[in-house]
């Protein structure tokens, strides 16, 4: 079985990679243009146009993987973002958890999950790349490579060398400290004052850094600095 699969169209590429690895494959990719009932961090929802932008899911054993769960995700974030810059010759920042930003736009997120198939642990890594689609006229934050750089590439094209892309670094042998300090480094408005909603009430704050646990550490205006979780404060931008 070759280790990338397309199909013309799925529910949820995270869900349908689960029916092939049935033979238990060190890894696997799945892809879709066509994704019609999509998964977003912590229950949220998100659908593409059809033809426009990439739904791709990557399956690896962890038993493959020799970092711990937090730097894995800062990790799948940093080889996404390194991608894209490389292809669109642009800077990309990653907006905490793991959204990327370009040119101030949302163009990428990325679901993680870890599930159990055939007695095998896998972690189940689910990327929506924004490409062509030109109409977010609901999604103010939102925008495609195309939006933001003019660039309209060819999906079957990106997506292979993508795919190529991710197999190769997502294997390689890294640390825990060079993955958190390249995250910091290309961490999205890091040391700029921002504007937060935190207990529903805005204010003003400077994002500081990630930390090896997954957390978030701001500066606030009133609150002084405090580290938070995703959900309890949102950045606006």
């Amino acid at each position: 079985m070759t280790n990338l699969i397309y199909k013309s169209e799925v529910t949820s590429t995270n869900e349908e990679i689960l029916n092939l690895l049935i033979n238990t494959p060190e890894h696997l990719a799945l892809y879709s243009f066509n994704q019609t009932k999509g998964r977003g961090q912590y229950g949220n929802v998100w659908n593409i146009q059809i033809d426009k932008n990439l739904a791709y899911t990557f399956a690896i054993k962890t038993k493959n993987i020799n970092i711990d769960d937090v730097s894995f995700n800062y990790r799948t974030a940093l080889i996404t973002r390194d991608y894209i810059a490389k292809m669109t010759k642009s800077t990309v920042n990653i907006k905490w958890p793991n959204d990327l930003i370009l040119n101030q736009k949302k163009i990428c997120g990325i679901l993680i999950e870890k599930k159990k198939v055939a007695h095998e642990s896998y972690f189940i890594i689910g990327i929506g790349i924004n490409i062509l689609q030109e109409n977010y006229d609901n999604l103010p934050k939102a925008g495609s490579i195309l939006t933001t750089t003019g660039q309209a590439f060819n999906l079957k094209s990106f997506t292979e060398a993508f795919n190529d892309y991710f197999k190769n670094e997502i294997l390689k042998t890294t640390d825990d400290a060079e993955i958190l300090n390249n995250f910091n480094r290309h961490l999205f408005r890091k040391n700029e004052i921002s504007v937060f909603v935190k207990d529903d009430i805005r204010q003003n704050g400077i994002i500081k850094h990630a930390d090896a646990d997954g957390y978030l550490w701001i500066d606030f205006e009133n609150d002084g600095l405090q580290r938070v979780f995703h959900k309890q404060v949102e950045l606006l931008y």
